[in-house]
């Protein structure tokens, strides 16, 4: 078995779903553990409860990957008076590292709604509410013979990714103009002259959360004692980014037969739904977890049916005839979510050991 820290599983998994697209209410990230230490074996979890601590024990795993935040709030005791301080007491002891990656993997194009999507069968996806301020605006200027250089080195950074097109930039040719004095070591030019450079000014879409990486490779990269450039905020929607996803059936279903699915593909004993006022359903919106927050959007963008959870009495109403609710359960919305995290580390450390929970974290029974 491959040896890994537990830091490096983690930058991996930030780097698929960075943790600055989290909502402001979560507490995504490492929880418990020292990331400098190698990690012998990782569980994945839905949540992470005493029982599953347990589990990890038992399989000689010292990271818990969990898509629930055991902890949401401060803490200032640890006397085990409740499953939240006994679950931190027993993986510290046991010198168990407890990671989460929860709203933010549900904000990536590639988290937990698209594994919804597939798992019901949508095609033609995108995100049902993207968000906004997650991009910026790179321009830059280049000596025109570093031009390939600089530029493949910003687009190897991250810099000019568009969706599913990369290395995009837009750039024009003008003269720059710098007069080196004091203590400049010039690569072009000499102190004290005025010096005349065919640049060439070059523009690159940077996410937000990459501009560290992105600048430093452009730092690094240009030929100039001093960069010149601009890093400018955008209020543009980032299509990769966002809550939801809506997509299409491949072929219409009747209602009642969509819904049937629904509960046999989601592995659920129990869908919630308002009145069925469409015959048939094509376009499809999801969101995992609780997601009334999203029935407007999904409303405004068509979609016939909306799959999520945690919808409460009042808010049924709301459909108001034009839309069918399936709430399905907040579990069970999310239960794929282990599969989705394990096909992702499995693809990065193929020969590391990665188990899944076998603990049923579900509160909630039905008869």
């Amino acid at each position: 078995m491959a040896t890994q820290t537990i830091k490096s599983i983690i930058e991996s998994l930030e780097a698929w779903a960075p943790l600055t697209y989290q909502e402001s209410y979560d507490n995504s990230g490492l929880l418990t553990g020292n990331s400098s230490d190698n990690a012998t074996g990782i569980l994945i979890s839905l949540d992470c409860t005493e029982a599953v601590v347990d589990e990890a024990i038992a399989q000689s795993c010292n990271l818990i990957i969990a898509h629930h935040p055991i902890l949401f709030k401060g803490v200032k005791k640890l006397t085990g008076e409740n499953y939240v301080e006994r679950v931190l007491i027993k993986a510290i002891r046991n010198e168990i590292a407890i990671y989460a990656i929860h709203t933010n993997l549900d904000n990536v194009r590639t988290g937990v709604n698209r594994k919804i999507a597939e798992q019901i069968g949508l095609k033609n996806l995108r995100v049902l509410s993207p968000k906004k301020n997650t991009l910026a605006k790179l321009v830059t200027f280049i000596p025109k013979d570093h031009l390939e250089k600089v530029t493949m080195a910003l687009h190897k950074a991250g810099a000019g990714q568009i969706g599913n097109y990369k290395n995009c930039s837009f750039s024009t040719t003008g003269e720059g103009r710098f007069m080196p004095t004091g203590e400049a070591n010039p690569v072009i030019g000499k102190l004290n002259q005025i010096e005349k450079v065919e640049e060439v000014r070059i523009e690159f879409l940077v996410e937000a959360y990459n501009q560290r990486k992105v600048l430093a490779a452009l730092r690094e990269s240009h030929p100039y004692e001093e960069v010149a450039y601009y890093l400018t905020p955008l209020e543009n929607e980032n299509m990769e980014v966002g809550a939801g996803m809506i997509g299409e059936l491949e072929n219409p279903e009747e209602s009642n037969a969509f819904l049937k699915g629904l509960k046999q593909k989601m592995n659920t004993n129990c869908v919630r739904h308002t009145p069925v006022v469409k015959d048939t359903i094509k376009k499809v919106a999801v969101c995992g977890g609780s997601g009334s927050f999203l029935l407007p959007m999904a409303m405004a963008q068509g979609a016939d049916v909306f799959v999520s959870a945690d919808f409460k009495y009042h808010e049924f109403f709301d459909a108001d005839g034009k839309i069918i609710v399936a709430d399905i359960g907040h579990y069970e919305s999310e239960q794929f979510t282990k599969e989705l995290i394990g096909a992702f580390l499995r693809e990065k450390f193929p020969t590391f050991a990665i188990a899944f929970s076998k603990v049923v974290t579900n509160p909630i029974s039905y008869l």
